[in-house]
């Protein structure tokens, strides 16, 4: 049985149709990727499914009693504790159950034998559950996730209140994934992660459990966790098997299937109406009258719409030498410090595609702005090749003056004609009066759209690119990469998109502890960082802390079991002391019985004989719990 259905859903927002007749199914154990342009209903589609949002028609079914955590793009996450209670609020349950287990050990203390019986048969069937639980590992659980996500321990007790809004959204992420929900919405998670950030959540969700629907722009972040794939394009919804990779590919068949279909009846529509054009009046007009009903109930396929939004050409007729850039013992930094990064040797050739990589701050943008004369480098010199003419793509676009409409920014970088520069902006996906917006009104995506279209006029033969994927949907993405892969220059990019990397990059600069290593494509790259990755401190300190959790879990354990098997043992001796003081006064009834028969005093020997029947019921009583507790000791 699905965990989560629905069935032909739609939803308007006024008059505009956000999606209609949209069907799906989530089974457990599944992780979806939810893709599709902006603005394509991703968000909304989410939002129905975690209740926030009503459909308009349809029905959307949740399987019983499960547990559902959502994670918006803009969450409200307030509370007046700190970032670790707000955590340990999570596991309120295993904090009673606790603070139950300490206040019966005390309790165990000043206890009589009868009570002391009763209590320890509570507080080992409690231990037991707590242990179940996780309740010896959960506060490092906490530890460990906060970690991956990248607060730091010193974060732990600050107010939520205090925390910024990328924070809160890593600290509401962190809850659910606490929470272990059997159904986990994600609208993109990745938004306020570093690189080892969204490494660690990619280990976190692959070992999950759960069922998931993850709404991203990171592909590298799909093809890591995506076992299914759902594209939403033109108010439908598509499904296909596999991760990001394995939906490129199905896609790319499945439309070429559509298209040549799509061509197929259209030829034999054309062929069709031919025929009954010719015969409709002559010796064969039965056969064409019958053709006609054949075509008019004949359902009609619809052309496969084109996916592709914009229309990036960034091409140069110019042609540089072979050598585009060198450096040279360079040191690149801001004045008054030290070098952010140095760079000993290395030339960057006509044609090649170079990725340079590294941690936020490492001094990536730094390089970008040293090479562009930007900034003076601290040490060393670099040279620009022969007939080289840059273009820059900068991750912040300060360079465009917020008071500008799209049309003027454009306008201003060269183009003249009024007519010639809107039809040039549609490629662009500004059309109508989205040329008249103010850049400072645009969404991060919409300026670097405009950039590119800058950049595109420039016609640079060596591309100098920051960051040119961060504010693009998957579409835009899939478009620039596909430019860029056949880009005839010269190509320098910083990035964190692995995915892009990946498929157009020849070369890797990684910047590691302030130097520039060289490698020969992502993959000497990638298995590079794989082995820093687990021999880095962080991860050293992650094993070493884990192994620590294990060994204090083990040592806690062994003192619960300790201190449980002495007070089986102390419950034991005090069993035996009572036993052998009943077996004791069953041996003086015994002898007084006997005295009483032979004075025939009856009296006494109903007395005497109804005190040892008592006793002996005690000690038989007293005999069971020690065969119980003496069997419980030795298991």
């Amino acid at each position: 049985m699905a965990l989560l259905s629905g069935t032909d859903l739609s939803k308007y927002f006024g008059a505009q149709e956000v999606f209609t007749g949209i069907s799906f199914e989530l089974h457990a154990g599944e992780c979806v990727a939810l893709v599709g342009p902006n603005g394509c209903g991703k968000s909304t589609l989410l939002e129905i499914a975690a209740g926030v949002l009503e459909p308009d028609s349809g029905t959307l079914t949740m399987a019983r009693d499960i547990r559902l955590g959502y994670l918006p793009q803009i969450p409200n996450f307030e509370s007046g504790n700190t970032l670790w209670e707000a955590m340990i609020a999570v596991f309120s349950t295993l904090s009673a159950q606790q603070r139950e287990l300490r206040r019966l050990e005390a309790e165990m203390t000043t206890a009589n034998a009868t009570e002391q019986e009763d209590l320890m048969d509570r507080y080992g069937k409690l231990l037991d559950a707590f242990e179940q639980a996780g309740g010896f590992t959960y506060e490092s659980r906490i530890a460990q996730v906060l970690g991956g996500l990248g607060f730091p321990k010193e974060q732990f007790d600050s107010p939520v209140s205090y925390l910024s809004g990328g924070e809160k959204t890593r600290a509401l992420l962190a809850r659910l994934l606490l929470e272990e929900p059997e159904l986990l919405l994600l609208d993109e998670p990745t938004n306020h992660l570093d690189l080892e950030g969204i490494e660690w959540l990619e280990d976190y969700l692959n070992h999950w459990k759960g069922a998931v629907i993850v709404v991203a722009h990171d592909r590298a972040f799909l093809d890591a966790v995506a076992l299914r794939v759902w594209e939403m394009q033109n108010q439908h919804l598509d499904m296909y098997r596999g991760n990001y990779t394995a939906y490129i590919a199905q896609r790319a068949e499945r439309r070429a299937q559509q298209l040549a279909a799509y061509k197929a009846q259209q030829a034999h529509i054309e062929k069709t109406e031919e025929y009954i054009r010719r015969y409709m009046a002559g010796q064969r007009s039965a056969e064409a009258k019958g053709r006609l009903k054949r075509l008019e109930r004949e359902e009609r396929l619809n052309r496969p719409q084109e996916q592709q939004s914009i229309n990036i050409d960034l091409q140069s007729t110019l042609r540089s030498g072979d050598l585009v850039l060198g450096l040279y013992n360079l040191g690149a930094g801001y004045e008054d410090g030290e070098p952010l990064v140095f760079v000993e040797e290395v030339e960057v050739h006509r044609g090649q595609r170079v990725a340079i990589v590294g941690p936020n701050g490492s001094g990536k943008t730094t390089l970008l702005r040293t090479v562009l004369r930007e900034i003076k480098p601290l040490m060393g010199r670099f040279r620009i090749g022969a007939a080289v003419r840059p273009g820059y793509f900068s991750q912040i676009q300060g360079h465009l003056n917020p008071e500008h409409t799209v049309l003027e920014a454009v306008l201003a970088a060269g183009m003249v004609s009024l007519a010639e520069t809107r039809s040039f902006l549609a490629r662009y996906g500004f059309r109508g009066d989205d040329v008249f917006k103010k850049v400072g009104v645009l969404s991060g995506g919409e300026q670097a759209r405009v950039a590119l279209a800058i950049l595109a006029l420039r016609k640079a033969n060596f591309l100098v690119l920051d960051e040119p994927t961060n504010h693009l949907d998957i579409p835009s993405q899939e478009i620039l990469q596909d430019v860029l892969t056949h880009f005839e220059g010269t190509i320098l990019l910083v990035s964190h998109d692995r995915y892009l990397i990946r498929f157009i990059a020849t070369h890797v600069w990684a910047i590691a502890e302030g130097e520039l290593k060289i490698f020969p494509g992502y993959a000497a790259y990638s298995d590079w960082h794989q082995r820093l990755r687990e021999n880095s401190p962080g991860q050293k300190k992650a094993a070493k802390e884990q192994a620590r959790v294990e060994y204090e879990t083990k040592r806690q354990t062994e003192r619960e079991t300790q201190r449980k098997l002495e007070r089986q043992q102390a419950r034991i001796k005090e069993l035996e002391t009572q036993i052998h003081t009943h077996e004791s006064r069953m041996q003086e009834l015994l002898n007084a019985l006997d005295a009483a028969g032979r004075a025939q005093d009856v009296g006494r020997v109903t007395k005497l004989g109804a005190e040892y029947h008592q006793v002996e019921a005690t000690l038989n009583h007293l005999l069971e719990q020690w065969l119980e507790v003496a069997d419980t000791s030795l298991n």
